[in-house]
């Protein structure tokens, strides 16, 4: 595993007279903020450019999605994987798999979701929601782990991954935190994203917006500042594994074939909200039609037709697979089964990783990522206020769990 760098490639065309920002670094410089983080962010949002009975849908949602509540899974039927003779794991529903049209050729979509080509996903488990802060709460209190964003940097895992002859930041502001989006008091270009984004010390998963905030309240909600190592770190508590990305958008799709959105071919809608995204004006004005400015909690908004809750918006969900832009193009006309991504990332800098399904933030004037072919990517290391995941399981890892023939009651998130 690569070094947790929490920093980013430094844009050397930018004046050199400048102050080193804590954490993941970021160098200030009279004119520009230019910083690894925003490096990362870049790369996260300048595509942006662009039934378990724990919890019920909200009244108010509860029409917004129309068919998608209803849709019947029609793609891939012929290669669907069966459901094994097991009792399903709490929390979770059964991904059938089969063969789907993997990517988009419609308008909204990027270069790295072409072309459109076949893949053939085996059926899974899938958690119905993204973990919450409740489930996220169980596995720390159970292993004492310590996310990324609550640790101190280390500057030598910093200088492994920066350019040569970048200077080393002073030692005093290598402290923990994250960035936390703030809006803008007016409307301003959206090239610059230091004008939404702010690193603070001290935002972590148990304060999401900053030392000052806490989660009361919030348990429902999904938990975010998570890099992909915490992901991957609450995965192997629970039994589980981070979804590939194959298996994230055949799951997503819930059965709709080449669909524009989760939920069918209807527009986003700022007066009726399909998702928890932004309404209005991007960055600087959120109408909050949806009813949250940030997290909602899950569940809010109806299912896709497997039954998957957040599937666009919300947060940005981790995959597993190493992030290329060419990923797409390499693997056209191949017999694809099951692919697990490239073996490295086209980022010399940064480890970069897929993450998928939009969050809060995404605006169809600004970002369209909570498209089911979206993809996106960050550094590993790197959490923000609009991160989170959800785990997937397969047969054999869930036969693994009841050697006795009944289902296993460790882990966090089987029992949710």
């Amino acid at each position: 595993m690569l070094p947790m760098s929490r920093n980013r490639k430094l844009d050397q065309s930018c004046n050199t007279s400048s102050q080193w920002v804590p954490g993941r670094v970021a160098k200030v410089t009279f004119n520009c903020l230019i910083t690894s983080l925003f490096a990362c962010l870049l790369a996260i949002l300048s595509g942006c450019q662009e039934n378990d009975a724990g919890r019920s849908v909200d009244p108010q949602h509860a029409s917004s999605l129309g068919k998608a509540t209803g849709a019947t899974p029609r793609e891939g039927t012929e290669k669907q994987t069966a459901a094994p003779d097991l009792p399903t794991p709490d929390g979770m529903v059964w991904i059938p798999g089969g063969q789907f049209k993997m990517g988009s050729s419609q308008s909204e979509a990027r270069r790295d979701e072409r072309p459109v080509h076949l893949v053939t996903v085996t059926g899974f488990y899938m958690d119905i929601t993204e973990v919450t802060n409740a489930e996220f709460r169980r596995f720390v209190e159970a292993t004492n782990y310590v996310t990324v964003a609550e640790r101190k940097p280390k500057l030598e895992d910093i200088m492994a991954q920066m350019p040569p002859g970048t200077p080393a930041p002073p030692e005093d502001v290598l402290v923990p935190g994250s960035l936390v989006f703030h809006s803008t008091e007016t409307p301003v270009r959206t090239n610059d994203l230091s004008q939404w984004w702010r690193w603070t010390p001290g935002a972590n998963w148990r304060h999401p917006q900053g030392p000052e905030s806490d989660l009361q309240g919030l348990d429902e909600h999904p938990v975010v500042h998570i890099a992909w190592d915490d992901a991957n770190a609450y995965c192997q508590w629970a039994g589980k594994r981070l979804p590939t990305e194959a298996e994230w958008e055949f799951a997503a799709r819930g059965g709709l074939e080449q669909k524009p959105y989760v939920w069918g071919d209807e527009k986003v809608s700022d007066e009726l909200p399909q998702a928890n995204i932004w309404q209005g004006q991007f960055p600087n004005r959120n109408t909050v039609k949806d009813g949250y400015a940030a997290t909602a909690p899950v569940k809010t908004f109806p299912p896709n037709g497997y039954g998957l809750y957040d599937m666009p918006g919300n947060v940005w969900e981790w995959c597993s697979d190493w992030y290329r832009t060419d990923t797409y193009r390499k693997r056209a006309g191949q017999d694809v089964v099951d692919p697990t991504g490239p073996s490295n990332t086209d980022h010399p800098f940064e480890p970069r990783r897929v993450q998928r399904g939009g969050s809060f933030l995404c605006h169809r004037d600004y970002c369209s990522s909570y498209r089911p072919s979206a993809r996106m990517s960050t550094s590993q290391d790197t959490g923000t206020c609009h991160v989170g995941f959800r785990c997937v399981m397969t047969v054999d890892l869930w036969q693994q769990q009841q050697p006795t023939g009944k289902p296993s009651t460790q882990g966090g998130a089987v029992n949710r």
